[in-house]
């Protein structure tokens, strides 16, 4: 496994892409709108950030209520996230999905839930 993102909820996702692409003299790889809210990814030498903007009422959107902008979930790239959440349930792991399902960018991904992983929502993300 490997580092793949940091999510980051934000009220608007295209002024902070904006911003970084400035700040940090990266690109913008890819936008869609998903699940309810805007993904943009902006791509580093050695991952992405994952801008959510949420679009209507939902997770990103109860996030950004509860805690302001910020870090929402960080992710690890894994050629199987079944494989992956079996594990985590095997070591009494909390899993937020029962099994992969589909996310941004066409990838299957898989939470686990922040109680059990050090208070961090954690990601795999299939490739």
């Amino acid at each position: 496994m490997r580092f793949d993102h940091a999510g980051i909820a934000t009220e608007d996702a295209q002024a902070l892409a904006d911003l970084y692409v400035d700040l940090f003299d990266v690109k913008i790889v890819h936008e869609e709108t998903f699940d309810g809210m805007t993904v943009v990814f902006l791509a580093f030498e050695n991952g992405y950030f994952e801008l959510l903007e949420p679009q209507e009422e939902g997770t990103i959107a109860t996030y950004l209520e509860r805690n302001g902008a910020g870090i929402h979930h960080l992710a690890v790239e894994t050629d199987d996230a079944a494989a992956a959440l079996e594990r985590a349930r095997d070591l009494g792991i909390e899993c937020i999905d029962d099994e992969p399902r589909p996310g941004a960018w066409g990838h299957n991904v898989a939470f686990l839930h922040p109680r059990d992983t050090g208070g961090i929502l954690l990601e795999f993300v299939e490739h």
